[in-house]
């Protein structure tokens, strides 16, 4: 029996919003994957671009914890996580010579509690992106070049041709692809952002400190215990995580606003150099190893702020949208929060970006202040500029362990940094049956990718 009319209207309205459900992701770090997995699961059809010409697997650890915990336990990857776990056991202050000054329990360190857990950060991204490259189409080596939006055209009697917008992408490398929404989860120098907001230096506001971090060799023997050695304005930091045969290094110090170009590594090495001439400890070793590794890591600690976070069809995601450091320790998991609300607003908007946008927007901003204020208060505590104040900590540190009440004073160097974490009420959102999970989407207009182009 033919359908109604208003039935085979409705029918080739369904058929026409699951085929505006193109989108292009611009990272394919953490946020990206993340975003990707569950627009996957609403029925999108998702490219992922990547500058770098393979994933980047590279990093430190990286806590997830309270909001962070719960989405990835709804995507199914809490076992994962559990076994990916960095398992650290201790942390420790030492003092020039090497002498531990005060030791304690690792979570205290972390302000990790109840289900909490850490991981290194090249295994989460190996972990995204091993469960959504069968699904998802990743374009490694290339990067967005200019967006335009244009109407959305299509032959005589393709639904599709209803005069929406879309984005006509360009690429460095590929042919120009058109898709319905372009999504920006490419990091603190995000190019998605400076094409559609404009110049970064609009929304960057400096913390006053750098951070690096990279692998080195393990000469200290240690076994899931991370040391600490502060200085005046300055903080070191070597640690071995589970399963991993080397060690990793973090050095991070004060400093106004530093001209240099984020992609020039050698630069960057002569930066940290000047920074910690002449210091001690494991210092010298650390500097000596920058210049050997591929995973070499330094950038400003650094908050983007910004009044929205859309236009029209383009959005932007975890550190291109809010980036709050990594002195907040939770860039991480706002990466996953935020794509579990983007994804599940498009989801709930049945992939209209003005309503779904609008709705991200209102259910992050609470959670991503927080976030910024705990950034703003670590950043200044991690290199405490007068050696009193070290003395006063050191001293604080070594006397906890004996102290009656020291579950009562972990609990409250925890809290802070839970409230945070928890700043945000999850919402439940449609399954992804309902919102045609089960059909396949068309695939976004214009040529594919040549030989470049590869989900391995």
């Amino acid at each position: 029996m033919p359908a109604s009319p208003d039935t085979a209207a409705q029918l080739r309205t369904s058929g026409a919003a699951r085929a505006r459900r193109t989108v292009l992701i611009s990272g394919a770090g953490v946020a990206g994957p993340a975003l990707a997995h569950w627009l996957h699961r609403y029925g999108f059809t998702v490219t992922v671009v990547e500058r770098a010409p393979q994933l980047r697997a590279g990093g430190y650890k990286v806590d997830i914890r309270g909001a962070a915990i719960d989405v990835v336990e709804r995507m199914g990857l809490l076992e994962d996580i559990r076994r990916l776990s960095t398992d650290m056991r201790t942390g420790a202050y030492v003092d020039g010579d090497g002498k531990r000054i005060a030791t304690l329990p690792a979570e205290i360190f972390g302000g990790r509690t109840g289900r909490d857990d850490e991981v290194m950060r090249g295994d989460l991204a190996r972990l995204l992106y091993a469960r959504t490259r069968s699904d998802v189409e990743y374009v490694f080596g290339d990067s967005i070049t200019s967006m335009t939006s244009t109407p959305i055209t299509a032959p005589a009697g393709d639904d599709r041709g209803d005069g929406t917008s879309g984005v006509e992408v360009a690429f460095e490398r590929g042919a120009p692809r058109r898709f319905d929404l372009v999504v920006g989860a490419d990091g603190l120098h995000s190019t998605v952002r400076r094409l559609a907001f404009g110049p970064e230096e609009r929304y960057l506001r400096h913390l006053g400190a750098y951070i690096s971090a990279f692998s080195v060799p393990n000469a200290l023997g240690l076994d899931r215990e991370e040391l600490y050695h502060a200085l005046p304005g300055k903080l070191t930091c070597v640690y071995r995580s589970a399963g991993d045969p080397t060690a990793k290094g973090m050095l991070a110090f004060r400093s106004p606003r530093l001209a240099y170009d984020h992609r020039d590594t050698g630069h960057q090495r002569a930066l940290l150099e000047r920074a910690f001439a002449g210091d001690g400890w494991q210092i010298p070793r650390l500097l000596e190893a920058a210049p050997e590794v591929d995973d070499f890591y330094f950038d400003g600690m650094q908050l983007i702020e910004m009044d929205h976070w859309s236009r029209g069809r383009v959005v932007l995601l975890g550190d291109a949208a809010h980036c709050a450091s990594p002195a907040s320790g939770q860039g991480t998991g706002m990466a996953l929060v935020g794509a579990y609300v983007l994804a599940g607003e498009l989801a709930a908007a049945d992939g209209d970006p003005t309503a779904a946008f609008a709705r991200y927007e209102a259910e992050m901003r609470g959670y991503v202040a927080a976030n910024h204020a705990l950034a703003e208060k670590f950043a200044r505590e991690m290199t405490v500029t007068s050696r009193w104040q070290i003395r006063l900590r050191m001293l604080m540190l070594r006397m906890l362990p004996y102290m009656p009440w020291k579950d009562a004073v972990a609990k409250k160097i925890a809290e802070e940094v839970q409230r945070a974490a928890q700043a945000i009420t999850l919402k439940d959102y449609p399954a992804p049956a309902a919102h045609g999970a089960t059909a396949r989407p068309a695939a976004a207009s214009g040529p594919r990718p040549g030989p470049r182009a590869y989900a391995a």
